[in-house]
């Protein structure tokens, strides 16, 4: 960074923003776009993206029209922009014509810093026709175009309008542009590039790492009851339950209803009305759960998410990292929990099989499927693979449930070649179920209609019990020995890799199912550098704080943390700033929030503390 715009940018990020100091390549993405530079920026979910547009956009002349995909999402953003001084505002369908019309007009006349914009907005020929006249006249700051993952055609939340997006570059060529995403992998971002015209752009690759989150995954066995067991730690938190269908969330929103908790249903079956007040309600309520298929989520802006759990396993490592990425995007400590089973498998492999989708494509998900399986299966440390699959290594980490408690292998060679000759013995035109009873020796109507207690490999497995037997069959088909056949209904069939199993001319160890307490909890996470610990005295003026923002909160009709970030209460707690001039010491109390609530803050000190 050049001397002068260090200093210009560290100035608003200390008076507008209220910090001290920018993190990882913040800096250098900001001076970067500052001079006119196109960049990709990859960085995780809550690692301060917004910044790297937000300061270029002020310190460049004109205004910075930043394409976002959700109104959530830039409503929030304009929100705190406004609590912090700056100059915002959005453009989208929720606004009726005269609103439109007068945000234009605040642009037209340089009113506005950034203005957010939804892609099909910023595509009318109106529009555009608005932005030419910027350009001619020198007023355009920068493009930010935000989830820039949306342009993957093979992508978990493609959006067509996105691909039309290079028409920046080829309309508006010296207005830099900043692409920024969360989640992306090598081919994805390569597809970025290619679709937004990026080619000469400068690609800025943080850590993909969100230390705060701890990862479980557990084997299905009573996932209603186990979801209980976890969230039983989590009352009063904000958090994400996805669910695979609309009937599923409807079930288990209801379900958690009735054993006290706070849970919403949220997915694409229920009227707009419906959906708006749920989000509203989980975004602006303390303690909601939110029920829902992926389609909520992307641009969710809540910082105090304290969990992230997956009913249903998410069809790619890409979509799994983006939907834990919703959990603690304030650095304090989160959990992504998922129950995961053999019918995950079997489901998904054959929604693919079954797709139209080309040839291609189905090769593309197959990859992804097979490494989000690979993950639920890890044996070692699940952060590893999981950074590993966004081409980042790091040695174990410690906050995940097999490094808290690594898994048991055993030599299953012998129990794969009794489930491969059930297999064979049966026509392989039986699911695991049957295979599984029939290895076990159980007599049931389907067994006997078949005459399958004739066999020789009836009984044979008696020894072992359902769930190794369950864990046993999800291993095999997980590495391809067997294959579920989605036009036999899930029929178990045997592939060429099944041939040496057979013969003994290789071992396979597999991993045992873990019994762990509280249905299937680790113990939660905790580290003292990730959450600042009170004191009883200091708990008491915080809740206080936390008391008083929510009133402010609910008479500007915001979300409470647009106001303040509850790290920011838990600083102002533990230091107690007496003046404004050492509130502005406070991380995430830029001026004009000193300058706003100031004195409210000074006085609930004064009256809780004395």
């Amino acid at each position: 960074m050049t001397p002068s715009s260090q200093g210009d940018a560290h100035h608003i990020l200390h008076s507008v923003f209220g910090y001290s100091q920018f993190r990882g390549e913040q800096a250098a993405i900001v001076d970067h776009v500052t001079q006119g530079g196109d960049a990709l920026v990859l960085m995780p979910t809550g690692g301060g993206k917004s910044l790297c547009y937000q300061i270029p956009a002020l310190l460049r002349p004109g205004v910075g029209i930043v394409v976002s995909p959700l109104i959530a999402l830039m409503q929030d953003q304009v929100d705190a922009l406004l609590q912090s001084g700056v100059k915002a505002a959005y453009l989208n369908s929720s606004q009726d014509f005269d609103a439109s019309v007068s945000t234009e007009r605040a642009m037209m006349t340089g009113g506005l810093d950034l203005l957010y914009v939804a892609p099909e907005r910023l595509l009318m020929d109106r529009f555009l026709g608005l932005l030419d006249q910027l350009y001619e006249e020198g007023r355009l700051a920068l493009f930010a175009i935000d989830e820039a993952h949306c342009v993957s055609q093979w992508g978990h939340d493609f959006r067509p309008e996105y691909m039309q997006l290079s028409v920046l570059h080829q309309r508006f060529p010296t207005v830099p542009r900043i692409a920024l995403t969360a989640t992306a992998d090598e081919p994805t971002r390569n597809e970025i590039v290619h679709r937004l015209g990026l080619d000469e752009a400068r690609k800025f690759v943080s850590s993909f790492d969100r230390p705060n989150i701890r990862y479980t995954v557990v084997e299905r066995d009573n996932p209603k009851k186990q979801l209980q067991g976890f969230l039983a730690s989590h009352r009063g938190e904000a958090g994400i339950v996805y669910c695979l269908s609309r009937k599923k969330v409807d079930e288990t929103a209801a379900w958690l209803q009735e054993h006290g908790f706070n849970a919403l249903p949220y997915h694409a079956g229920l009227d707009s009305e419906t959906r708006r007040t749920h989000q509203q309600r989980f975004v602006r309520e303390e303690g909601v759960v939110m029920v829902a298929t992926i389609a909520f989520g992307m641009g969710i802006d809540k910082p105090d998410v304290r969990y992230v759990a997956h009913l249903d396993l998410p069809k790619s490592l890409e979509a799994y990292y983006q939907e834990t990425g919703r959990a603690g995007r304030d650095g304090d400590p989160a959990e992504a929990w998922m129950t995961y089973g053999l019918n995950d498998v079997v489901i998904h492999r054959q929604r693919i099989d079954e797709s139209t989708a080309p040839e291609e494509q189905k090769r593309v998900e197959r990859q992804k499927l097979d490494a989000m399986l690979a993950y639920c299966e890890a044996g070692a440390c699940r952060r590893t693979l999981l950074l590993q699959y966004f081409g980042e290594s790091r040695e174990a980490c410690n906050n995940c449930d097999t490094c808290a408690s690594p898994p048991e292998l055993w030599d299953g060679t012998v129990a794969s070649q009794k489930m491969l000759s059930a297999a064979l013995r049966t026509g392989q035109r039986f699911g695991s179920g049957h295979l599984i009873d029939l290895l076990r020796g159980k007599l049931n109507p389907k067994i006997s209609e078949y005459q399958h207690d004739q066999l020789p490999t009836f009984g044979v497995g008696k020894d072992i019990d359902e769930a190794t037997w369950r864990a046993v069959a999800r291993q095999l088909l997980v590495a391809g020995i067997l294959h579920a056949d989605a036009q036999r209904f899930g029929a178990i069939t045997l592939t060429a890799a099944a041939r040496p199993v057979l013969k003994g001319e290789t071992t396979l160890m597999l991993r045992r199912p873990r019994k762990l307490p509280n249905s299937g909890r680790t113990p939660r996470y905790s580290r003292s550098d990730d959450k600042m610990e009170l004191d009883s005295a200091d708990q008491g003026l915080f809740e206080a704080l936390r008391a008083w923002r929510s009133a402010e909160a609910k008479e500007q009709g915001v979300p409470a943390y647009v106001i303040v970030h509850d790290r920011t209460l838990r600083e102002i707690a533990q230091t107690r700033p007496a003046t404004r001039s050492e509130l502005l010491g406070i991380p995430g109390i830029g001026e004009a929030k000193a300058e706003r609530y100031g004195d409210s803050l000074l006085r609930v000190m004064d009256e809780v503390v004395g």
